[in-house]
């Protein structure tokens, strides 16, 4: 295995070689998650030829296997509010220190294996050296409590690589309103399925 190192990606070959690696990676959480946690191609290949994103490789025998995408402009996304961090982290902001994980996909036969933690060296060793701080995000199938999870594990990856502290912030929880026949007074977790007495449920 080897790592590649990219930002600016045009090559129409690269970026379908990527591209297989993103969709079979995503492919099992696709029915688990209410977000749609995948890009459209054209959406892409947009983040690839960004040239403020960088994108960490790694290879197996020379196909992708595992595969991070960094933004170190996050005024460039729509996924982090800048404001946040203008109040929370301005200096790190100011210098560009405030990055962004796009996404962190490994094929689903080397899930667990070496490459979680070559990806993790290439990955995360930069990232060390400047002292940036890394946000991510993590959808429920990963992360279905507030600790522990891929958060955890993403963690104790970063320190192979230097001293690092993890911190939370804050997410969103989807909720539906179901106008279905039911029960009076009675509405559905469907987390688990268990009823709930909407009489005394809190908004």
């Amino acid at each position: 295995m080897y790592i590649t190192q990219h930002s600016n990606i045009t090559d129409p070959n690269v970026l379908d070689e990527l591209w297989a690696l993103y969709v079979a990676a995503y492919e099992r959480i696709a029915t688990a998650d209410i977000t749609r946690e995948t890009l459209f191609r054209s959406e892409f290949d947009a983040v690839m030829a960004d040239p403020t994103n960088k994108t960490c490789v790694v290879r197996d025998d020379g196909v992708p296997v595992s595969m991070i995408t960094i933004a170190t402009d996050i005024g460039a996304t729509r996924y982090l509010s800048r404001a946040y961090f203008e109040h929370r982290e301005a200096d790190r902001l100011a210098q560009g220190l405030v990055h962004y994980v796009m996404w962190v996909v490994t094929h689903p036969d080397h899930q667990g294996r070496r490459a979680t933690f070559e990806l993790a060296r290439g990955s995360l060793t930069p990232e060390s050296v400047l002292g940036a701080l890394l946000v991510f995000d993590l959808p429920e199938s990963n992360q279905p409590n507030q600790t522990g999870g891929g958060a955890e594990l993403f963690h104790r990856l970063a320190q192979m690589v230097g001293p690092v502290s993890l911190q939370v912030h804050g997410g969103s929880r989807y909720y539906a309103l179901d106008f279905a026949p039911v029960d009076a007074g009675v509405a559905t977790d469907t987390t688990d399925g268990a009823p709930v007495d909407a009489e005394h449920a809190s908004a």
